[in-house]
């Protein structure tokens, strides 16, 4: 595909029914769409959970469900409209080209959440490409192979002149034009939350057994390496404070997270007590002070929504923070936790406040149908250069 410019694009469930259509394809066929209700499939590794682009992809579920789209979702495991196992991280075997064009067939444009961007499933990946191969998709990519040093060698994502490429961060974006791939930046957004009450941080610190007196520092993230639990843990220990991770140990790390909590000079609390599954919500309501000590992070929630819930951040030295930071936040980073004790001791409620402000004016999701409509006249635009006839919302293009 030739690569231009793309403009760039700042920060409900429905019945997975669909529409009775095939889908377009471009030049060479004679299909042609016509419904109503056009339909959107996302399509991924796993959906419906609590992992970080399992979050993202509901959040554009219902952003395309306001443009008008019926929505399926097609998963190798979750809680999903269509299940799909071949698709999952690991899978034995991938589904054949049949399987996934039959959980595709009603679909008139379909999402990608990840699942052509890094190479958990090689072979699911090839398939999903070669099925959309001429369908109208847009390729979302939380991550990029090059991103994570074990898949440095691998090629870059698929392409196609009926596909759109968005990207979370401008990093990405700048990496797959070097590769020939146009894309556009549309952040992670975020639901505005009404400030944490005194009532929620009560019960929810009662739950934990942390009295009100003592400092609690909260990582909101997994146990793998490039989320620097032990930074965590040195930053709570510099704090004065408990030390909180809400996430588990994935990806064989449970040995070193004994390990680094074992060896901890503070208190430490893992998870919700007893395995209960609370609203992130309570998480940062209980806590004072969030971390995210990352490495690497496509990314990065946490550094957004501490700001809507009103809680300072210790930031690591991940590269995309930086990019964030430049929309106005003010962080601690890992090396200023002198001055973010300071902070904790004599709170300044006007940093709080600028950070939230700044979080809704850039990142919330009342803003993402928006961008996710730019993106699709984008691609309606090269549909229609290209001959192809269809719908993409409430548009048609030729």
């Amino acid at each position: 595909m030739h690569l231009r410019s793309r403009a760039h694009a700042s920060p409900g469930r429905g019945p997975g029914s669909g529409a009775a259509s095939r889908r377009t394809r471009c030049p060479g066929t004679d299909r042609r769409y016509r419904v109503d209700i056009p339909t959107a499939a996302l399509l991924s590794f796993r959906l419906g959970g609590t992992d970080g682009v399992a979050v993202e992809a509901a959040k554009w579920r219902r952003a395309l469900e306001a443009l008008g789209y019926a929505t399926v979702t097609v998963a190798g495991e979750g809680r999903v409209d269509r299940l799909l196992p071949g698709l999952a991280i690991g899978a034995a075997a991938p589904p054949t080209p049949a399987e996934l064009d039959d959980a595709l067939a009603d679909a008139d444009l379909v999402v990608v959440e990840n699942l052509c961007s890094l190479p958990l499933n090689p072979a699911a990946a090839g398939v999903a490409a070669r099925v959309l191969a001429g369908r109208p998709a847009v390729f979302r990519h939380h991550d990029l192979p090059w991103q994570r040093p074990q898949y440095a060698t691998s090629p870059p994502p698929p392409d196609d002149s009926c596909w759109a490429h968005v990207t979370i961060n401008d990093r990405s974006r700048r990496e797959l034009a070097a590769h020939g791939i146009a894309a556009t930046t549309v952040y992670n957004s975020f639901d505005p939350v009404d400030p944490p009450s005194a009532e929620r941080r009560r019960s929810a610190r009662a739950l934990l057994g942390v009295p009100e007196a003592s400092r609690l520092a909260l990582q909101p993230t997994r146990a793998i390496p490039r989320k620097n639990v032990a930074g965590g843990v040195r930053a709570a220990e510099a704090l004065d404070a408990t030390f909180w991770l809400l996430g588990p140990a994935e990806d064989g790390f449970d040995d070193e997270l004994e390990r680094v909590l074992g060896g901890a000079r503070c208190p430490v609390v893992t998870g919700w007590p007893g395995g209960d599954v609370r609203p992130v919500a309570d998480a940062y309501a209980a806590c004072d002070v969030v971390l995210l000590p990352s490495t690497w992070e496509g990314f990065g929630n946490p550094s957004v929504e501490s700001a809507f819930h009103l809680r300072p951040l210790v930031v690591g030295p991940y590269p995309v923070a930086s990019e964030l930071a430049a929309f106005g936040f003010r962080w601690f980073g890992l090396g200023q936790l002198a001055e973010a004790a300071a902070f904790l001791d004599q709170p300044d409620p006007s940093l709080l406040a600028r950070n939230r402000a700044v979080a809704t004016a850039h990142f919330s999701t009342s803003g993402l149908p928006r961008r996710l409509e730019a993106v699709l006249d984008d691609l309606g635009a090269r549909l229609a250069a290209c001959g192809v006839t269809g719908q993409l919302g409430a548009r048609r293009y030729r």
